[in-house]
């Protein structure tokens, strides 16, 4: 079976900090990180590899140094690694990003076709949790998200169950392969690279592409085939709290204020009626 793994290399958001001026996001001596996310469907990948065989392939887009997810994946178990580069893929949104990686699979499925492909559910950078769903969209593949369990692959008639959230629960559900399928953190936990492993991915080789190599149109990648822009970024401002009343003094006045206070919303107040007539 052919398994590829979707994996972006993000800031971490834990340190990332907004310009006051320009309203954007200030990268500068930010480390970048594999998606966790993608990380947990790389770990779904190689378990599937370790189960019903194949190969897995880490895929990515970004500049030159997000090479540095693919050696990582490489080090936890991926046979193969491609990065997507070219000036062309540059301010891609969710569109244009979906479209390119489209084209690279299609390009790798010449050779081995595709059986499943895993993605993180969202990036921790963008949070759209819409370039797998694009990716089965252009692929015309069978499409599950949010999952957090795959219950069984039936390789003989190419058919796939998993388990998946749903609100307010989850769900089992299956359908036939190839398939894209969008994880959530609770489906794995992440493996750590063995030194042989670490030592044979500083040794291996990116596959780089470029828009030509997928033959990508133009018009459809980065900002030309990017519809969505972000007009501006800006920190949420910082909630104040609500109304607060000291029972050290006068215990009574304080129950009394913080009723009054409940009582003037009036939708609280009729709830609150209801009850105490019950």
């Amino acid at each position: 079976m052919h398994f590829i793994c979707c994996i972006k290399q993000v800031p971490d958001t834990s340190k990332v900090k907004i310009d006051p001026e320009t309203n954007t996001l200030m990268r500068s001596g930010v480390e970048s990180i594999a998606n966790p996310y993608d990380m947990v469907a790389l770990e779904a990948a190689l378990i599937l590899k370790d189960t019903y065989g194949g190969t897995v392939t880490a895929l990515s887009m970004g500049p030159p140094q997000a090479a540095q997810v693919l050696r990582e994946a490489i080090s936890l178990g991926a046979d193969e690694a491609i990065l997507l580069s070219d000036r062309a893929f540059a301010g891609a949104d969710t569109l244009a990003t979906s479209y390119a990686l489209t084209k690279a699979i299609e390009k790798l499925a010449q050779n081995t076709p595709v059986d499943i492909i895993l993605c993180g559910k969202q990036a921790i950078d963008g949070d759209t949790a819409q370039v797998g769903p694009g990716i089965a969209t252009r692929l015309g593949y069978t499409q599950f998200t949010y999952v957090t369990e795959i219950k069984e692959i039936d390789t003989i008639n190419a058919r796939i169950s998993v388990k998946r959230k749903v609100e307010g629960g989850s769900e089992i559900i299956c359908g036939p392969l190839p398939a894209v399928l969008t994880v959530e953190l609770e489906l794995a936990k992440p493996r750590r690279a063995s030194l042989p492993r670490l030592i044979h991915s500083l040794r291996s080789e990116i596959s780089l592409w470029n828009a030509e190599a997928i033959h990508g149109d133009n018009q459809k990648l980065g900002l030309k085939g990017s519809p969505t822009w972000v007009k501006k970024i800006f920190s949420p401002p910082l909630k104040e709290g609500g109304p607060r009343f000291d029972a050290r003094e006068n215990p009574r006045q304080a129950v009394e204020d913080c009723l009054k206070t409940f009582l003037a919303d009036e939708i609280f107040a009729f709830q609150f009626r209801k009850r105490w007539e019950r």
